[in-house]
């Protein structure tokens, strides 16, 4: 179990179907070889149980969003790896804590060329997928983990059912559970949860599904490690809660149901702000799923925000991160980034690494503790992805909005739209029960109060 799953020379993978391409993990490590001299890494048991003991308030954290590996585009990878390596060696050299953590959709959901039984076979959830995915994540000679995404569990043609695929997925990441906690540094706890269903999910698929089992053991983790002991909890989940504030999809991921963790789960949807909004030691949540940068400033949300922009968004203290993807290919706007979590001994930094300018490192918000239950905030840049054609402008209700119609003096019945509704029409119409009801980009769409 803990010896490198190949070497340079004719390597043969079987699976429940068979025989699978036997030069695969060989191409892996040549791909990675011209970047960077890649050593396969012991597998690391990344479980619920599982804490590493640090003495500092200094760490250093890379956080990878959507990998979706394709084993015949292997350079990118490579490439995103060699920016961190000289960055964890410092912070080694400095005894600071280390870890990398992976926010899931490991492999690409398309057929690969990796089985040559089958030209239908989606990558994404095979046990090649996984088995690359761990020797890649094991490649950087730190500790790593990894949460479950939308594509984790879709290997439809080698799994029955989402419990025997969720079991290989579990065994290639030497995980016992879906979820895990690791301490990296003195009182400070990287927590993750992962999506359990693909076959069995109620609607779509495609939405990401923490199981109750989960949840309680967060509520759990938070209750018994509280904010006034000094306790400091920085989760990973594929997807964000609802109520993060961060950066949406409205034509794919709104509409489809798969936006928010247990999105078509009333109660559960709005469970984790309820949590994060109780529990202080909270202090960070990073998120990928939508495949979008970190040059614009809502791909970071604060827990308060100016009063000139609107009422306190009760985010509790945590500070939510979306994170960008590190090969070309599956970027929607263009960028290739990852995450730089960084302790310090007043707060702690988000910092971003770009894949596309040699790995350079930019400081994106730095979140200085006042006390343990309360902390400031800055943006370190100004909203970069104003600069380019590809940005993604995404209207969400504001407050002040111009747009809102319907107020509170109308007569019980009221024109929503008065104007026939096109591609541009926005208006946004407030609900006693506190929701938001909305036209935007030719939809109709509506925000629960969270």
């Amino acid at each position: 179990h803990h010896s490198p799953l190949y070497s340079l020379h004719r390597v043969i993978l079987f699976s429940k179907r068979g025989f699978i391409h036997p030069t695969m993990k060989l191409s892996f490590a040549l791909l990675l070889a011209p970047t960077a001299a890649f050593v396969p890494a012991a597998r690391h048991a990344g479980t619920a149980s599982t804490t590493l003991r640090a003495g500092s308030d200094e760490y250093v954290v890379a956080v990878l969003g959507d990998l979706h590996i394709d084993p015949r585009k292997m350079e990118d990878y490579g490439t995103g790896r060699s920016h961190f390596l000289p960055i964890f060696d410092e912070a080694k050299s400095d005894g600071k804590g280390v870890s990398v953590v992976s926010l899931g959709d490991l492999g690409e959901s398309k057929n690969c060329d990796h089985n040559p039984e089958s030209d239908s076979e989606l990558f994404a959830g095979t046990t090649q997928c996984h088995e690359m995915a761990a020797e890649f994540l094991g490649s950087f000679d730190v500790p790593y983990d990894v949460v479950g995404g939308n594509h984790d569990l879709e290997g439809l043609d080698e799994f029955e059912t989402d419990e025997e695929n969720l079991n290989t997925y579990l065994k290639s990441h030497g995980k016992e559970t879906p979820q895990f906690c690791r301490e990296v540094a003195d009182k400070t706890l990287l927590v993750g949860m992962g999506s359990t269903l693909f076959r069995d999910a109620v609607y779509t698929s495609h939405e990401v599904t923490i199981d109750q089992e989960q949840i309680d053991w967060f509520e759990n983790l938070v209750k018994t490690h509280p904010a006034d002991e000094g306790w400091k909890v920085f989760v990973f989940t594929h997807a964000p809660p609802n109520g993060s504030g961060l950066r949406v999809l409205q034509e794919n991921h709104v509409v489809n149901g798969c936006c928010w963790l247990n999105h078509s789960d009333e109660k559960n949807c709005r469970k984790f702000i309820e949590i994060v909004r109780e529990h202080r030691c909270i202090k960070g949540w990073f998120s990928g799923h939508f495949h979008l940068g970190q040059d614009y400033q809502d791909s970071i949300t604060f827990p308060t925000i100016d009063p000139s922009e609107g009422p306190y968004p009760n985010r509790g203290s945590c500070v939510f991160a979306q994170t960008s993807v590190m090969r070309a290919g599956t970027s929607r706007d263009g960028r290739q980034q990852s995450r730089l979590l960084r302790g310090t001994k007043d707060g702690f930094e988000i910092c971003t690494v770009d894949h596309r300018d040699d790995g350079k490192v930019r400081v994106d918000a730095t979140i200085t503790y006042r006390s343990e239950t309360n902390e400031v905030g800055v943006y370190a840049h100004e909203d970069e992805a104003y600069d380019h054609d590809n940005y993604f402008k995404v209207y969400q209700p504001q407050f002040d909005d111009h747009a809102y119609v319907c107020s509170d003096d109308d007569e019980d019945l009221c024109m929503l739209v008065p104007d026939p509704v096109t591609e541009e029409t926005v208006a946004w119409w407030k609900l006693s029960c506190g929701r938001v009801l909305g036209v935007v980009n030719g939809m109709m769409l509506e925000y629960d109060k969270s």
